[in-house]
C-alpha cells in the first residue's frame, strides 16, 4: 500500500531511504509529505506521497507545496548572507548603520550577526501583539525598533521564533529598497528555479496542503513520536511579557499566505529546499548556477552563540549565522561529519547540509508533531541516506 502512496525517484544506492519514507505512510505516521536530498548537486531522491489535505481527498502531488513555518527561517539567512557575500551588508555591523531608528533604547550596539543567531534580546514583543498584526509589517517591525532588549544582548540567544524574518527582513529592505521575500525569489529561487515562496500569490493557492495538528491514538504514531522530545515554548518571554502564539488555521487564509512573515510562513516543498540549500552544500553553486563565493557559503560555520535557550526551555544550542551548528543537544542525531547546519519548521520540518559530503537533506510534511527540529519520520530517512553515503 505505501508504495502506491509514494511517488518520484531514488537512485539505487539510496533504496533504503525510499523504504524509510515509505515506511512512515506504511505505520500511519503521516498524512502527507516529501523528502529530498542532493549529492555533489545533484538530487539523488526526491518523493511524495499521501494527501493533501485534512480530510484526505486529494492527492499530495509532485508541486504540492505545504507551510515550513521555520524552515523559512534559513532562507532568510540565506538572504542575508547573499548580501554580505557581495559587500552590501556586513553582518558585524550595527543593525543601526542600516536601520537607524533600531538605535532606540539602548539598541545601538546590536549587530545583524546577533538577530541572525538570535541573540539578540528581541525575542518577541513587549507590546502587545496579535495574529493579525503578523501581517502589518510596518507595525511589527516598527514596535521592535522602538522596544529595549528583553535580556542582554549577546550574552545568550532565546529564539527569536516570530521577530527574527521581521528583524533581518527589514535591514535587507533599508538595503535594498525590496522586500526580503521579492530579493530571496528574485536573486535565490528564480535563478535555481525553486519552488519556495515567502509571500505566496493567491493563483498558488490550489497547490498548498493544509497543516493537520497531532491527533491521540495509534494512526498518529503518538507512542514514537513521544520519544522525541519536544521543544517547549515560554508562555512569556524573559522579561515577563506574553508571548504572541499562532493558531495553526490561521496558514490556511489568503492574510497569511500572501503576507510576508520571513520567519514562518514560506511555502515550499522538500525539492525546493533540498535544491535551495545545495548552494550552501557545493561551495556557492547549485544547478550550475553561482549564488555565494565559496568563503560566502561556508559563513554559515562561524559560531556565534552557545549554551542554554532563553525562550527553548534551556535547551543548549549552538548557533552560527541562521542555522544551528551540529553536533547540537538540540538536534539529537549525531552527523556523520562535523561541518553540518541543521534546522527545521515546528511540526517537523527539516533541512540538513553537511558542507563536507556536499549533501543537502530536506523533509515537509503538512501533519505536524511535536519538535522544532524533525522527529523519526525525517530522522529514518535521513539516517538511510547517511548510511548508504558511508
Amino acid at each position: 500500500m505505501a508504495q502506491d502512496l509514494v511517488h518520484g525517484f531514488a537512485d539505487a544506492r539510496f533504496a533504503a531511504a525510499r523504504e524509510a519514507f515509505e515506511a512512515n505512510f506504511a505505520e500511519g505516521k503521516e498524512i502527507g509529505a516529501s523528502v529530498c536530498a542532493t549529492v555533489d548537486g545533484e538530487t539523488v531522491f526526491d518523493l511524495w506521497g499521501g494527501r493533501a489535505d485534512e480530510a484526505r481527498i486529494r492527492p499530495w502531488q509532485r508541486d504540492t507545496i505545504v507551510n515550513v513555518f521555520s524552515t523559512t527561517k534559513t532562507m532568510t539567512a540565506l538572504t542575508a548572507l547573499l548580501l554580505a557575500d557581495r559587500g552590501d551588508l556586513d553582518v558585524a555591523a550595527p543593525v543601526a548603520r542600516y536601520w537607524p531608528e533600531f538605535a532606540a533604547s539602548g539598541k545601538e550596539r546590536i549587530t545583524v550577526a546577533q538577530l541572525l543567531s538570535h541573540s539578540s534580546g528581541l525575542s518577541g514583543w513587549r507590546e502587545p501583539f496579535s495574529q493579525d498584526d503578523a501581517t502589518d509589517w510596518d507595525k511589527a517591525t516598527r514596535l521592535l525598533a522602538a522596544q529595549a532588549p528583553l535580556w542582554p544582548p549577546g550574552t545568550a540567544s532565546g529564539y527569536h521564533t516570530y521577530t527574527h524574518g521581521f528583524l533581518i527582513g527589514e535591514v535587507v529592505r533599508r538595503i535594498t529598497g525590496r522586500s526580503l521575500g521579492t530579493v530571496f525569489r528574485q536573486e535565490i529561487a528564480e535563478p535555481l528555479g525553486a519552488d519556495f515562496r515567502i509571500g505566496l500569490p493567491e493563483s498558488e493557492d490550489h497547490r498548498v496542503a493544509e497543516l493537520v495538528q497531532p491527533g491521540p491514538g495509534p494512526e498518529a504514531g503518538a507512542a514514537e513520536m513521544a520519544e522525541i522530545p519536544s521543544i517547549t515554548f515560554r508562555d512569556t518571554q524573559p522579561d515577563g511579557s506574553r508571548a504572541w502564539r499562532m493558531d495553526v488555521a490561521q496558514t490556511r487564509t489568503r492574510a497569511w499566505r500572501g503576507a510576508e512573515i520571513p520567519s514562518v510562513n514560506g511555502h515550499g516543498n522538500a525539492r525546493s529546499i533540498a535544491e535551495i540549500h545545495a548552494v550552501l552544500a557545493n561551495g556557492g553553486v547549485a544547478k550550475g548556477k553561482r549564488i555565494l563565493s565559496e568563503a560566502g557559503s561556508r559563513r554559515v560555520l562561524e559560531p556565534q552563540i552557545e549554551g542554554p535557550d532563553l525562550v527553548m526551555g534551556g535547551r543548549e544550542v549552538r548557533f552560527g549565522l541562521g542555522f544551528a551548528l551540529a553536533p547540537c543537544p538540540l538536534f539529537p542525531l549525531t552527523p556523520p561529519n562535523p561541518n553540518t547546519i541543521v534546522w527545521g519548521g515546528g511540526g517537523g520540518s527539516l533541512v540538513v547540509v553537511d558542507l563536507d559530503a556536499r549533501t543537502s537533506f530536506a523533509y515537509a510534511m503538512n501533519r505536524m508533531g511535536p519538535a522544532l527540529l524533525g522527529d523519526h519520520r525525517s530522522f529514518r530517512v535521513l539516517e538511510a541516506m547517511w548510511r548508504a553515503l558511508a
